[in-house]
């Protein structure tokens, strides 16, 4: 069974690497516009039943996985930073704190759809404002959700983490595996 990757992000097409080579990774457009009082823990699963539906009409014969990330803090989404203010923002706010990493993965084949969330706690150190002010003037923090990559610089800024790592990175692996495999079984 062919597999589609519904995501642009070249971070989620190498962990989807981990899973299989025998996939193809296609950019969809789609209206990821939330609706209003979405809870945020639910927001990346919506987001990604949105790109895996947008995807699987142009590829309704194979399995389209969508996903999405988002970073929660404060009970609030942050987003990608649109400029370095933004970004300081977020870097002060993150600072000393826990926040949540939500992946939403969505799985379409032939009519059957299955999704799932899974959320990692992430723990910024304390940060002092230099420290802010050399990530937010490096180009990594402006295309990714909550202005920070843990796979990159961002990794000198984080204390702990609780949860699954690649999560954070954009692919829960072990998880999408596992779902794979029982979503396999379920339609054979």
């Amino acid at each position: 069974m062919e597999i589609i990757l519904a995501s642009a992000s070249p971070r989620r097409r190498e962990l989807m690497k981990l899973i299989t080579d025998d996939f193809t990774a296609v950019s969809v457009d789609a209206d990821e516009t939330l609706p209003e009082g979405i809870p945020p823990l639910f927001a990346s699963e919506y987001l990604a039943n949105i790109k895996a539906l947008a995807a699987s009409v142009k590829y309704p014969d194979k399995l389209v996985i969508g996903c999405d990330t988002t970073v929660i803090a404060d009970g609030a989404i942050l987003g990608k930073p649109a400029d370095k203010e933004h970004c300081r923002g977020y870097m002060e706010l993150l600072s000393g704190q826990t926040h949540q990493v939500a992946t939403g993965c969505s799985l379409i084949y032939g009519g059957k759809t299955s999704s799932f969330t899974v959320v990692t706690d992430v723990t910024f150190r304390e940060l002092s404002a230099d420290e802010i002010e050399a990530y937010i003037s490096t180009d990594e923090p402006y295309d990714k959700a909550g202005g920070y990559g843990i796979q990159g610089r961002g990794a000198l800024l984080i204390e702990k983490i609780n949860g699954d790592y690649f999560n954070v990175v954009g692919l829960p692996v072990s998880r999408l595996n596992q779902e794979i495999i029982k979503f396999k079984g379920e339609i054979i």
